[in-house]
């Protein structure tokens, strides 16, 4: 790495890294703050070993930099090309691991047309307008700048006895084609998805989106990483406070980087602690981050991440899937109903059960069937912890099984696990069946982060009322709201509109209403413009 604080072997480096060492620690005893473990930025380094920020006007001092900065001639993908054009030395700068060759040959093979008679006046000028033909081309006088974006993929040219360098933007990334997202499918709609680019995922969006209020903001992020972070609004739709909020806390950000992209930069930005529920919604469907735009969210792209982060969120928000509006409003609805009966399912059905099993006295007369019609070796509370760690395990070794070998698994786990634990008297047939039921309901939440946070629910419910029977399921119930309730997704009631209550709202989150009456944005968003569609006068 580039800091001086770093530990380094080679012999023909050690005397100069001792005396920036040696350098720094003196610097830091004077301040009373000795630190030998500290590592400098890429700024901090270039004044260091150069005195300055400036692009030097000597080669040989830029190489001398890079050599220390960016480990020139010794790591193997960063290259420094030095050529003569118009009798004038140049060194191009490049890692040819993100150069695109045809283009970057294009400019050269225009450069060799240079004559000396021409770069007499304004050599740079020359250079820029007239001999680099290429649209994203750019002058820079800081030296850190031009390595930060070299490290980002460009190019940067260095003209001997000039100060200015020129960064051309001819990079290119390895990268998959969009496909449909895995977790997101629908039987009717578009297949793209995002991919890890993130020039490509807001295209995507943009290809949507054709209003001009459509704004990217591009931040960096990570003193080592530089991530790219787009922040994505509709300027006279979305919250403006809220925008600024977003902005200020990333642009505050002073980490070594985001390697894990979108999860890092949540836990950054959203104090949410030991907050199991999720208080952003991530989403891979261009269309769907579309139209959560024009309801004036506030989207965060992330480079090397194929999903987008959507604030504010709400409970109800993170149980939406796109196959609803793919439908006809009553089919839409139809499947709504039943994705939130697979939800409640996998919240209360397990500890109903228990509770109803071990307290027969709770039981109305036609629930006379309901409890484990055979004994077993071992308590219920410890069945369901059992196939709850069970249900985890076959998800976890489904995810990590070879594709050819998935469906083998899972009828060994389904068939022979459950199949056998009934009949050794572990298990009782009840506990299998109920628990194969929030199983599916928690596989039907579209929220994969909210279906985790569910079962630490259900856990929780199952304790309390293995412990405290029925009290235990209605304080446990009311405990788990009051908990969503006192959480906010910037300045937006995460039960909304159940908390606060707005009856028109919930209406249209359990019914999905067609497209020409939903004429209202929705109001936790706090949108500067609210209305979605104008009035007709002959409505």
């Amino acid at each position: 790495m580039h800091g001086q604080g770093q530990q380094n072997s080679n012999p023909d480096q050690s005397q100069d890294q001792g005396q920036g060492r040696q350098r720094n620690s003196k610097k830091d005893e004077q301040h009373g703050k000795y630190n030998s473990e500290r590592s400098d930025t890429i700024e901090e380094s270039i004044i260091y070993w150069q005195e300055h920020d400036r692009v030097s006007k000597r080669l040989e001092e830029v190489k001398s930099t890079l050599k220390h900065v960016v480990g020139l001639g010794k790591s193997f993908d960063v290259v420094f090309r030095e050529m003569t054009f118009g009798e004038r030395r140049t060194g191009l700068l490049y890692l040819n691991g993100f150069i695109k060759d045809e283009v970057m040959t294009l400019i050269l093979e225009r450069l060799t047309f240079l004559k000396s008679e021409q770069l007499t006046v304004n050599v740079v000028k020359t250079f820029f307008d007239c001999y680099i033909p290429h649209v994203q081309v750019e002058k820079t006088h800081k030296m850190s700048e031009t390595i930060n974006k070299v490290l980002a993929g460009g190019s940067a040219l260095f003209i001997e006895h000039e100060s200015i360098a020129i960064v051309m933007d001819v990079k290119t990334f390895p990268s998959r084609g969009p496909e449909e997202a895995s977790l997101e499918r629908v039987v009717r709609g578009a297949r793209d998805g995002f991919t890890e680019t993130l020039l490509t995922n807001v295209t995507l969006v943009r290809r949507r989106l054709r209003d001009p209020g459509l704004k990217y903001e591009l931040v960096q992020v990570g003193r080592r990483t530089r991530t790219d972070i787009a922040i994505a609004y509709i300027d006279d739709i979305a919250n403006s406070r809220d925008v600024e909020a977003i902005r200020k806390k990333i642009k505050g950000l002073d980490i070594d980087g985001l390697p894990l992209a979108d999860k890092q930069l949540e836990e950054a930005i959203i104090n949410k602690n030991w907050n199991p529920f999720p208080l952003v919604r991530y989403s891979e469907r261009p269309d769907v981050v579309a139209a959560q735009l024009l309801e004036g969210n506030i989207v965060l792209f992330v480079d090397t991440s194929p999903s987008v982060m959507l604030l504010p969120t709400t409970y109800f928000d993170l149980c939406q899937h796109a196959e609803e509006n793919r439908q006809t409003p009553f089919m839409g609805t139809y499947l709504r109903l039943v994705r939130f009966i697979g939800i409640f399912a996998s919240l209360f059905v397990l500890p109903m059960w228990l509770l109803l099993a071990t307290h027969p006295e709770f039981k109305p007369a036609v629930f006379d069937f309901i409890g484990a019609q055979k004994a077993s070796k071992l308590p219920l509370l410890v069945q369901f912890l059992i196939a709850e760690i069970g249900v985890d395990l076959m998800r976890m070794a489904a995810v990590h099984t070879p594709t050819p070998l998935s469906t083998a698994m899972g009828l060994m786990a389904a068939i022979l696990l459950g199949d056998v634990a009934v009949k050794a008297g572990l298990f009782v047939p009840e506990v299998i069946l109920y628990m194969a039921v929030a199983a599916i309901g928690m596989f039907a939440t579209p929220s994969y982060e909210l279906s985790l946070a569910n079962r630490i629910v259900r856990l929780f419910l199952l304790i309390a009322v293995a412990i405290f029977g029925g009290a235990g399921f209605i304080v446990g119930s009311t405990l788990v709201i009051l908990f969503l309730s006192v959480h906010r997704s910037y300045n937006s009631s995460y039960l909304w509109p159940f908390i606060p209550f707005n009856a028109k709202a919930l209406l249209n989150i359990f019914i999905r209403q067609p497209v020409l009456n939903m004429r209202k944005r929705p109001s936790y968003n706090q949108t500067v413009d609210s209305t979605k569609m104008r009035k007709n006068e002959s409505d």
